[in-house]
């Protein structure tokens, strides 16, 4: 498996592996707002908010992640939102999306990023060192639907300390549908 940097240019094969995991796990509305979602993320977030990552086997790519900026308007870290995350159904229960997820999170730490949060299953997102976090301790840009996803990751310290002030992420997130 190749792990990469996906560049800023609408990569059509990126977009369409988040369309497939999105459609064959939740329905064609779904593949296709995500795969509007990654296309927004791509072509709209300025280079130093955004991390894409894509893992390739045989040439072909299976699965793809997205960091990107999460600010606290009254806290001075650097903190990064994974989502989303897909994995192609053919690679699903394989340890890619862990090892990709786990790939991001070096990158991360490389960068000199603080925290690291996502909103998802916490059965998944635990392999990979995330825990739950309440919105006390770090609000959310938006009301969370299911709370109990709301996750972070201390990258620096490895210590939790609470997230200050209101949080605000970039533009392709900024849609209450996506929380």
């Amino acid at each position: 498996m190749r792990l990469r940097l996906v560049s800023r240019s609408r990569d059509q094969e990126y977009v369409q592996s988040f369309r497939q995991a999105f459609t064959d796990s939740e329905g064609a509305d779904e593949g296709d707002l995500i795969a509007g979602l990654v296309e927004d993320l791509l072509s709209g977030t300025a280079p130093n908010d955004i991390y894409a990552i894509a893992a390739e086997a045989h040439g072909t790519l299976i699965a793809g992640c997205v960091f990107t900026r999460l600010r606290f308007e009254n806290d001075t870290r650097e903190i990064f939102l994974l989502s989303p995350v897909a994995v192609v159904p053919t690679a699903q229960g394989t340890g890619v999306g862990q090892t990709m997820i786990g790939h991001g999170l070096s990158l991360m730490r490389e960068a000199g990023v603080d925290v690291a949060m996502t909103y998802g299953d916490p059965n998944f997102y635990n392999k990979v060192g995330f825990q739950p976090v309440s919105e006390a301790d770090a609000m959310a840009p938006f009301p969370l639907r299911q709370p109990e996803g709301w996750l972070g990751l201390a990258l620096k310290d490895k210590s939790w300390s609470p997230l200050k002030g209101r949080s605000t992420c970039v533009p392709a997130l900024a849609n209450p549908v996506f929380w």
